[in-house]
């Protein structure tokens, strides 16, 4: 394809901890949990998993939409596990957690789209971790209002929902999603709540222009999102889209310091950061339990 870029250039190598990695993976196995870590392929496993870190991803490992950025399987997933909240309750007691991350497969094959599991995840972690942050990074819903304030009313310290993209390819990135749908989710949550923190991420070198990122970045911040993370795109297999651009750390700093001119809260742009990456570091500075 032209304009694929191939290889990788030097400032996106990444090493592992075997002993870390063997470790939480034993203890995320022992409890039948999946961590988007490990399914999507993400290039920081190693270090988070030597941090003792994880995201958790639950409603399974099979996802019901076919985005073509993502490493996560796409197909008809299973029903969803009525221990997996108790379970994942436990394991952020067992790794000693401060701060957990909570994603999930986008599941539009349920009535509630998973809503109820983020819901009854959120209060069990709470009855045995009541000091925890918790940060929830969402899918759509599908534009449901009922399910996001249902979501919203259990009050999580930070609710996430990415992006991913610029507009213009939506069609080709994630074609099941809605640009202007995900903005107004963000700025819903913060209708309904101003005190939980809001916040969104992306991916570079698909095919976007400078304008269009910086377009991006203006319409986050119209949707009162507090935080962003930018990051670059890494192809997780041949079936996935090509890397068009792989983007310097010279420039994701420019993009980082025009976040800052518009007010942002907290802004995060690197080549190896993903919208969980380093989550707990936020919550240090901001939300004071520490």
């Amino acid at each position: 394809m032209k304009g694929m870029k191939s290889k990788k250039p030097p400032w996106i190598a990444t090493s592992i901890d075997l002993t870390s990695f063997q470790e939480v993976m034993a203890q995320i196995n022992n409890y039948q949990l999946h961590v988007v870590c490990f399914e999507a392929s993400c290039p920081n496993i190693g270090t988070c998993f030597t941090r003792r870190t994880a995201t958790f991803l639950i409603l399974g490992d099979i996802c019901t939409r076919n985005c073509r950025f993502c490493g996560i399987t796409h197909g008809k997933p299973s029903n969803p596990d009525p221990n997996e909240p108790k379970n994942v309750a436990k394991l952020v007691r067992d790794l000693n957690l401060r701060h957990v991350v909570i994603t999930s497969v986008t599941r539009d094959d349920l009535p509630d789209q998973g809503a109820d599991q983020f819901i009854n995840i959120i209060r069990e972690i709470r009855k045995i971790c009541a000091e925890v942050i918790i940060e929830v990074l969402i899918p759509d819903f599908q534009g449901n209002k009922d399910l996001l304030l249902q979501l919203i009313q259990e009050e999580p310290h930070i609710i996430n929902h990415n992006v991913e993209t610029v507009p213009s390819l939506y069609p080709k990135v994630r074609p099941e999603a809605d640009y202007l749908r995900s903005l107004g989710i963000l700025a819903y949550i913060k209708e309904q709540a101003p005190a939980i923190y809001t916040k969104s991420g992306f991916m570079v070198g698909l095919g976007e222009t400078n304008a269009e990122i910086r377009d991006l970045i203006q319409d986050l911040k119209k949707s009162n999102c507090d935080i962003l993370t930018i990051g670059q795109y890494l192809r997780s297999s041949e079936s996935n889209l090509p890397v068009m651009k792989y983007y310097s750390p010279k420039e994701f700093q420019k993009l980082e310091e025009f976040g800052k001119t518009l007010g942002f809260l907290y802004i995060n742009a690197a080549p190896l950061i993903r919208s969980s990456f380093n989550a707990v570091d936020f919550s240090k500075k901001f939300i004071h339990i520490y």
